[in-house]
């Protein structure tokens, strides 16, 4: 089967992108609850643990820059196949580890074999029927929210059971799974750009210079998704600590919180025409802000960090959903290398983010966390209040 543009996808299809995308997402995403039990393995400090979480955000924004554009140009199937087939290899190579050095090269490269989702909502976007494209959009990209949570509840309860280094030889079993069941039921497509590789590429510079709204779009959700980040960062080493003394089993728990947001995101499509992509980043990020300031007061008990967590987590899907489909839509023909554009800034800040968040940590404790994630907040709500879109 090959899905046309605009003609409408099989509702199975969407289905097993949104699964597809919440199990290849998970792999950024193990390592956050355990990140005091490799450090403590490992025997390194809170810094260099911090830096796997970083690293494997800079290696999905490779990817996203130089993977996700190749959807334009060859076989997303084959490109889904062969990222899922890589990423069971690195995985893998991150269960079996020796040193934080060796984790830090398997997470570079897992994250670039991760952007798996970031070709699945390009494909919604396109092939959905007109009415149904932001609808359709919604839904990969709550299973992909699911994913993340997922993630964190499974890694956490997987790490303290079995230790960190199971979480990621079953995440590559996973893979392999996947693999097999994109390789029976993913359609093939059309391909929307004829030429070179480094014509596609030079193709993203054009675009970048001649669509400001894709600029805007795609900094001011960066903003907010570094603001996000920055929690789940140093949850593990804040939980740790007095007065909590817990393990990473709590922090799985408390990524059950975010369920709320991939609920909204699986709504959310039908308020982007209605309010606009600019005041829906503006109430995202006046969100993430008031989550920052709950953090700070109420950061020590666990009703505080539920609450931000929530808060957090919403105010991020009015900012990425809303500006995501805003890029994608601004140029269908080639929505490949828009949502690279996109999803390669919003993962710099996410990067960003989460660098800052380490320094604020190491620097502060926990108010260092806050103030990184309520600026990057107040970044993102710059931009849209000083804009006109």
């Amino acid at each position: 089967m090959e899905l046309k543009e605009n003609q409408g996808i099989p509702r199975y299809v969407i289905l097993m992108m949104a699964v597809m995308a919440g199990v290849s997402v998970a792999n950024l995403y193990y390592n956050q609850p355990l990140l005091e039990m490799i450090r403590t393995d490992l025997s390194v400090t809170e810094v260099k643990a911090n830096l796997i979480t970083v690293i494997t955000q800079v290696g999905y924004s490779l990817g996203l820059f130089f993977v996700i554009p190749v959807g334009d140009l060859c076989s997303r199937r084959k490109i889904i196949l062969v990222c899922m087939s890589l990423a069971t290899v690195f995985a893998a190579a991150i269960g079996f580890a020796p040193s934080i050095q060796i984790v830090w090269i398997a997470s570079l490269f897992l994250g670039v074999c991760s952007i798996v989702p970031q070709l699945f909502i390009p494909i919604a976007g396109q092939f959905s029927q007109p009415q149904n494209k932001a609808r359709n959009m919604g839904y990969v990209l709550s299973g992909l929210l699911c994913g993340i949570l997922g993630a964190r509840v499974i890694s956490g309860f997987i790490g303290d059971w079995l230790g960190w280094r199971w979480m990621f030889i079953i995440a590559a079993l996973l893979m392999i799974v996947s693999t097999g069941i994109s390789l029976k039921l993913m359609p093939e497509m059309k391909r929307n750009f004829q030429g070179s590789y480094l014509g596609l590429m030079k193709s993203i510079f054009l675009i970048i210079s001649r669509h400001p709204r894709i600029r805007l779009n795609s900094v001011r959700a960066a903003f907010g998704f570094g603001s996000m980040l920055a929690i789940w960062s140093c949850l593990a080493f804040h939980l740790a600590g007095a007065p909590f003394y817990q393990g990473s089993d709590k922090v799985g728990i408390l990524g059950l919180c975010g369920v709320v947001g991939a609920v909204a995101a699986s709504s959310m499509g039908k308020y982007v025409p209605k309010y606009g992509i600019r005041n829906l980043s503006i109430v995202g990020a006046s969100l993430q802000i008031l989550a920052w300031a709950i953090c700070f007061l109420f950061g020590d008990s666990y009703a505080g960090l539920i609450a931000a967590i929530i808060i957090v987590d919403i105010g991020m899907q009015c900012q990425q959903l809303s500006n995501q489909s805003g890029c994608i839509e601004e140029i269908p023909e080639a929505s490949n290398r828009a949502n690279t554009i996109f999803m390669t800034t919003y993962f710099i800040g996410g990067s960003l983010g989460t660098f800052l968040a380490g320094l604020g940590w190491s620097h502060l404790g926990w108010t260092g966390v806050c103030l990184v994630g309520a600026l990057m907040a107040t970044g993102s709500l710059t931009i849209s209040l000083a804009s006109k879109h």
